[in-house]
């Protein structure tokens, strides 16, 4: 994959690429924002908008993706979404498209700032529910664009068990292997719906009460299999507002052990990742634990 070192993707950047491409733009002031972002540096313009560059040529796709679908999305959907304003060109040596979107007031979520867990739950169900209801009709059907979220994750079957291998005891090598192939096993019969791919704490934003106020960050979507949005149920919830999230959403036991699968390819490839934080690392040890803790009783009883 082709990409540009993320140091030079910076404000003066955007800033130049504004001002050759969007004179109308050019006095605005373009500072960088409190978390940048991994797949694409954003960055404020003035007051009203962001400026969203793709830190390498496998993130490019969402560009042109989000720009056609994001409009379409969001009547549908209860909570906003980002809004596509302009596509700008390659310029000034950055080599991609980039995109020019609405500013969303708003926090990033964490467990600290949720003020209410079990209700923030009920609140992104909803959000999901009403994602998969929207009409999918020629919306993008999963594959390359999106990392293959929405697709059975049997493409990251490799790395799986490759991670599995060099973990071994660490993390019980022969339980994670059954809870792997079970995701494998688990195939999705239901129509293909729409998934956002990344429900992650990092794209969905708090008011200052600490509630729901939108969600972000559409690179991944797609249309096809929706296990992929339920991996949060094991990175943010737990107790109350886990079961919460599982009762209102319309997935079945094998939907779930999908979504165990997607949840424990991502914990294990992280654990050891030199490029993840400590935070990150732990936080893949703790899921990877509690996935395989599920997965035992769910097996339980399909064996009985």
């Amino acid at each position: 994959m082709a990409a540009m070192h993320r140091d030079a993707i910076d404000a003066a950047l955007a800033a130049r690429l504004v001002a050759a491409q969007f004179p109308g733009w050019a006095a605005l002031p373009v500072v960088p924002v409190e978390l940048p972002g991994w797949d694409n540096r954003t960055f404020r313009l003035g007051d009203d908008m962001t400026v969203r560059l793709p830190t390498a040529e496998g993130y490019v796709a969402s560009v042109e993706k989000e720009h056609t679908w994001l409009p379409r999305l969001a009547p549908q959907l209860p909570f906003p979404i980002p809004v596509p304003l302009a596509i700008g060109a390659p310029g000034e040596e950055y080599p991609w498209p980039w995109s020019v979107r609405r500013w969303i007031d708003g926090h990033v979520s964490s467990r600290e700032r949720i003020r209410d867990l079990v209700a923030f739950a009920r609140d992104l169900a909803g959000f999901l529910v009403a994602l998969q209801r929207a009409d999918a009709t020629a919306g993008p059907a999963a594959g390359a664009h999106c990392f293959h979220r929405g697709t059975p994750p049997r493409f990251y079957d490799g790395e799986t068990r490759a991670a599995i291998a060099a973990l071994g005891s660490r993390i019980g090598g022969a339980t994670a292997t059954d809870a792997w192939e079970a995701a494998l096993a688990a195939t999705y019969s239901g129509p293909p719906v729409w998934f956002h791919g990344d429900i992650a704490s990092g794209n969905l934003l708090l008011d200052d009460r600490g509630d729901l106020v939108a969600v972000i960050d559409f690179g991944t979507c797609g249309v096809g299999d929706p296990a992929c949005d339920l991996v949060i149920a094991w990175t943010l919830f737990e107790g109350e507002s886990r079961a919460e999230f599982r009762r209102l959403l319309p997935a079945d036991d094998a939907m779930w052990a999908r979504a165990r699968g997607w949840a424990l390819w991502k914990a294990l490839i992280t654990i050891d990742n030199p490029q993840a934080t400590p935070g990150d690392r732990a936080q893949a040890v703790r899921v990877a634990a509690e996935v395989l803790a599920e997965h035992r009783p769910a097996a339980a009883g399909v064996s009985s």
